[in-house]
């Protein structure tokens, strides 16, 4: 009867897990072993803009593993990657930096134009490399994404879900724990320019280690990030919210919450593949153009927020948050 009593209230502070009426997407796992704690609308399909760098960078790290490049390799500044939406390092046609600064300036800044010189400079053009992107994503079973560019800056077709992006997060963690450090950096000098994350979760809760967030008007705000505490690590993955400030807040008190329940996971049992498919293979992702860069646009929470959300709405081709 005790165990039965609290399996039951497991189940119902799972069912009560943090959210909002109009919540997006959201999955927390443990990357290790894939177990799921949280997940809602894992399979809706979504605009994943910045997110979409997590595969360039993984896509690089493979390169750097064949010996196609070396950390050291210079990457060039083409007149398509001048061409690119901001954020941006705006180096001028021929400038360059290393790989290794490319893939830092890639996280923190979520540069649109370093994400076509790192893609040119591995797979000769962005066409190419993008295959390179949808052939990963087919190996790691990503079934409900598709890339179109290198970058996540608007393009029809360019798709993922909460549960892809928790296989490629899974991914990157293990496969390469090598590159953890760049997904940790809060800052980096480039030059004599101080770049600052976005991701305003590794100044603001306890163990956070990682990793990137993304934002077009059609997606919202979308966050991967990832903490540690005690020597167990928790990913949440968050889409479609309506301003830095609640995706900021959703991923902390999901990640809070995961922790608080790490020991009930085998209770819980499911994995990231184990899930039941929770959405209609025909559905297309939502677009939140409306909503969030529209007149009836949700005002953020804190005022500070307030004046970054307008001036990133100004331009619905902004990938930078």
């Amino acid at each position: 009867m005790l165990t039965r009593a609290c399996l039951g209230l497991l189940v119902g502070a799972l069912l009560t897990a943090p959210s909002v009426a109009t919540a997006g997407p959201a999955l927390v796992f443990e990357p290790v072993n894939g177990t799921v704690f949280y997940s809602e609308d894992p399979d809706a399909q979504w605009f994943p803009a910045s997110l979409t760098k997590l595969m360039t960078a993984y896509v690089t790290f493979q390169a750097l593993k064949a010996g196609e490049i070396k950390p050291d390799t210079q990457i060039t500044c083409s007149q398509k990657a001048t061409s690119q939406a901001p954020s941006k390092l705006w180096l001028p046609v021929g400038g360059q930096i290393t790989v290794d600064t490319g893939l830092k300036v890639l996280i923190v800044q979520s540069a649109n134009d370093v994400a076509v010189m790192l893609a040119e400079a591995v797979g000769g053009s962005t066409e190419a490399f993008v295959q390179r992107m949808n052939d990963a994503a087919a190996h790691l079973g990503m079934t409900r994404t598709h890339f179109e560019n290198v970058n996540g800056l608007p393009q029809d077709g360019q798709v993922t879900t909460a549960r892809d992006l928790a296989k490629l997060t899974r991914a990157i963690i293990v496969e390469f724990p090598e590159y953890a450090d760049i997904f940790a950096l809060s800052s980096i000098q480039v030059g004599k320019k101080l770049i600052r994350t976005h991701n305003r979760l590794l100044v603001s809760f306890q163990g956070a280690d990682g990793m990137k967030t993304g934002f077009i008007c059609d997606s919202g705000f979308n966050i991967v990030a990832s903490a540690t505490r005690d020597g167990r690590r928790l990913v949440a993955v968050v889409l479609g919210e309506p301003s830095i400030a609640t995706r900021t807040d959703r991923a902390a008190n999901l990640l809070e919450n995961g922790f608080k329940r790490y020991f009930w996971k085998s209770v819980f049992g499911t994995t990231i593949d184990g899930l039941a498919m929770q959405a209609s293979l025909s559905d297309g992702p939502v677009h939140l153009r409306n909503t969030i860069c529209g007149p009836g646009r949700a005002k953020p929470v804190r005022k500070r927020t307030a004046a970054r959300l307008k001036s990133k709405s100004k331009s619905n081709s902004t990938a930078a948050n």
